[in-house]
């Protein structure tokens, strides 16, 4: 009996999202060589967002942390449109097509690309690319086999966000069934979620976060309240300031959290999603201050991780602008006041700076998601 050698038997292991890529670009050189990185960018329904996610490259890409509309870069935009593949045997053609992005992977080296649209269940999901330093090496019997390694791609990335979401379906569910309501709107959640990521990006290069890293934290971050499930409605629906006992209830809900969270991910078999240290971190220690006098552990400084600071920048601003039932909404420049007085003593300063110094961005962000009244 023969014995044959399985080109993808690391899939197989418990690795990451990025390890199994960067498995699968190993498997693919054994036969194209001249495939130099494979590249994947998610699409963001609620904004029109095409991002920069993940790929399989040793080599720092010229897209890194990069996301536009996607209206806005038409050759993406068409394969999108009519379901089906792009073939670019030679880079030099588009570099003055006017595409940003087409120009920057020009620049990195790259002179042919198969870009090949991913759906779920008939769902625009994303884009997988696979980029060549050579020319004309995209033929018809070659595509035939990369197809196949391009659907499994897009099935591995799909699968990883089919997982998130079923913890956050979990989480909702948890929350109608035990009839506990937080005042919080889903727009909030938008919001805010959208709003970490902005920062993430924005201190990518100075806290050397990947593009996988800051699109979950921007996944995790809807999750970061979910101990509010625990606390009852006369704390937490209550107008009026909280005493001193009900503040103390109130904190539970960090703690809370992360007991619920351990609970789903057991019972829901989710225990191996990627970044989970993350996903715990921010449930427990997004309400902890810079100074060292917030909870649940009275950390302070660096000590609290950078999703967790990166969150509470993002919680609070939103808190601020939005109509709460003990106040109206606040402009964006009295809230902006107020977090600049909080940077550097209750909330991270850089992280602080990063939203603040983007208010362009959160505008559009505040016009796609707003609060149904």
């Amino acid at each position: 009996m023969a014995e044959h050698f399985d080109q993808l038997n690391e899939l197989n292991e418990r690795i990451s999202l990025h390890e199994k890529i960067t498995a699968t670009h190993k498997s693919i050189n054994a036969l194209f060589p001249f495939i130099a990185r494979i590249a994947v960018a998610i699409y963001d329904p609620g904004s029109g967002l095409i991002k920069t996610y993940i790929h399989s490259s040793d080599i720092p890409p010229s897209l890194n942390h990069y996301q536009a509309y996607l209206d806005d870069v038409p050759s993406l935009k068409k394969i999108k449109d009519r379901g089906l593949p792009r073939v670019i045997n030679n880079f030099l053609t588009f570099e003055h097509s006017g595409n940003e992005h087409t120009k920057r992977i020009g620049r990195q080296g790259y002179v042919a690309s198969y870009t090949l649209p991913m759906f779920n269940n008939g769902e625009f999901f994303g884009f997988v690319f696979f980029n060549s330093n050579k020319k004309n090496v995209f033929t018809e019997t070659v595509l035939q086999q990369i197809d196949i390694y391009g659907h499994l791609i897009s099935l591995m990335v799909i699968n990883e966000s089919n997982i998130i979401h079923t913890l956050t379906a979990a989480v909702k569910t948890t929350g109608n069934i035990t009839h506990l309501r937080d005042p919080e709107t889903g727009s909030h959640l938008d919001r805010m979620s959208r709003y970490s990521r902005l920062i993430a990006m924005k201190l990518a290069d100075e806290y050397n976060l990947s593009d996988d890293f800051i699109e979950h934290i921007f996944m995790f971050s809807p999750l970061h309240d979910i101990g509010k499930i625990a606390i009852p409605d006369s704390v937490l629906l209550k107008p009026g300031k909280l005493t001193n006992d009900e503040k103390d209830i109130m904190q539970t809900h960090a703690k809370m959290g992360c007991e619920i969270i351990d609970d789903l991910l057991k019972n829901f078999d989710l225990e191996n999603i990627e970044y989970i240290e993350m996903l715990k971190n921010i449930i427990a220690h997004h309400h902890e201050t810079i100074n060292g006098k917030g909870y649940p552990e009275g950390i302070e400084g660096d000590q609290i991780p950078i999703e967790a600071r990166i969150v509470a920048v993002a919680d609070i601003f939103d808190a601020l602008t939005s109509v709460r039932p003990y106040k109206p909404a606040w402009s964006n420049d009295k809230a902006s006041t107020l977090l600049k007085e909080l940077a550097g003593n209750t909330l991270d300063e850089t992280c602080v700076s990063a939203l603040l110094d983007n208010m362009n961005e959160v505008e559009d962000i505040q016009t796609y998601f707003q609060d149904s009244i």
